[in-house]
């Protein structure tokens, strides 16, 4: 393979001059560039990345864990991190927790070990096991989704957002409105979503009786179980259902269905998250877009600052959302 001494002799420059031009540094004149430029398209040269990692102590790869690696969520943040990354000349290498706490932590471990740049997170729940790990391997990081005090985080305000579906129910005339939740260890979906509820309902001065909350899993099978349950619990049948993510909401309007109920005329129905599902199901589904991609751009940019040395942001970056009223209220 062709090294840098024999293209600076074939171009007639110096090698700290090829050097300068293979990374983009340094000055170096117009004639001089086109020389070793047209050296390198006539020899196909490929600088070495082994070599650049070497000389720049960094490897150009960040670390990306995720909670479900399938999950639309997940590609639309991936989507997002690459447009920032990639412009920078860095990869992704992506890691799937599958919801397991301590799958997090294996793998932070374990991109450290790979000598990535810096790693992005997407966390189910946070703990002081994963703050711990992430404190003592002292590298650039970015987690997005859930906020880890003194680390950098991007969220979403999911607080606020069910806050605006549930506020939404009831200027629709909504006053029974029943809510399908996940396990609150999950801080953002599982505890600020239903906190936003609840709040609603009690700024309203609204009931919520016994049976019309559900905890359900992220999927479609468990909010048609929890849509099951609701109404063979509940003394009082609501009028109105808010589910805490689309899949949940999704599966819940498949239930009522199959029970000859129709949304919204029997029951309003509305999820959260956008997914491209709920564009396209009959009657389509009311959801909050939280800009999932923009998201993973600010997650990069953060990261990228701070794999150049700038000081870490303690206060959360909080990403918007917007409210998608569509058929299903």
């Amino acid at each position: 393979m062709l090294t840098i001494k024999e293209i600076a002799e074939r171009a007639n420059v110096s090698r700290t001059t090829v050097s300068r031009v293979l990374n983009n540094s340094g000055y170096v004149s117009g004639e001089a560039r086109e020389r070793v430029m047209k050296v390198i398209e006539e020899t196909g040269y490929v600088p070495s990345e082994n070599a650049k990692s070497l000389r720049t102590k960094k490897t150009r790869v960040i670390g990306a864990i995720l909670p479900k690696i399938s999950t639309e969520t997940s590609s639309r943040l991936v989507k997002g991190m690459d447009d920032i990354l990639a412009k920078e000349g860095y990869q992704i290498l992506l890691a799937n927790s599958n919801l397991k706490p301590e799958k997090e932590i294996e793998y932070v471990r374990l991109l450290k070990s790979r000598h990535v740049d810096g790693i992005i997170l997407s966390a189910t729940n946070i703990n002081s096991g994963l703050t711990g790990e992430i404190k003592r391997l002292n590298m650039p990081f970015v987690a997005v989704g859930q906020h880890i005090p003194e680390l950098a985080s991007v969220i979403f305000d999911d607080y606020q957002a069910a806050r605006d579906m549930a506020s939404l129910f009831i200027k629709k005339g909504h006053k029974r409105i029943a809510f399908i939740g996940v396990d609150e260890k999950d801080r953002a979906v599982g505890h600020c979503r239903k906190l936003g509820y609840v709040d609603a309902m009690e700024e309203h001065q609204l009931p919520i009786e016994e049976g019309w909350v559900q905890k359900g899993e992220f999927n479609m099978e468990s909010g048609y179980h929890c849509m099951k349950a609701i109404l063979e619990e509940s003394k009082t049948m609501p009028t109105g259902l808010l589910a805490v993510t689309d899949r949940l909401a999704i599966g819940a309007m498949q239930y009522l269905k199959g029970q000859g109920l129709s949304v919204p005329k029997d029951m309003a129905v509305a999820g959260m998250g956008a997914s491209e599902l709920s564009r396209f199901i009959t009657p389509s589904l009311t959801t909050i877009d939280f800009s999932v991609e923009d998201a993973g751009r600010e997650a990069a940019r953060l990261l990228l600052g701070y794999i150049n040395g700038e000081s870490y942001h303690e206060k959360p970056q909080v990403v918007h959302h917007r409210l998608l009223e569509r058929e299903s209220i």
